[in-house]
């Protein structure tokens, strides 16, 4: 398991996949592209399921999710 903080877990309320990403070892997470600067992760999504941190910028996406950037920040996943 990794090892995010609760504040940043807590913050991330607005999941609606119940934070599988922390929670399921099967888990795909969504491919950083690459990253600016530790804040705007640019993503590439396996599966195209709904979420509300994913953000359209022109043919892009990003993520706006505090754990996913914050997993991606730590170890590079």
């Amino acid at each position: 398991m990794k090892d995010i903080s609760q504040e940043i877990i807590h913050s991330a309320h607005r999941c609606l996949k119940s934070k599988s990403c922390i929670t399921s070892e099967d888990y795909v997470l969504c491919k950083v592209e690459y990253c600016v600067k530790g804040e705007v992760h640019f993503i590439l999504c396996k599966e195209n399921t709904e979420c509300t941190y994913k953000q359209i910028f022109g043919n892009q996406y990003f993520c706006s999710c505090p754990v996913r950037k914050e997993i991606y920040n730590k170890y590079k996943e």
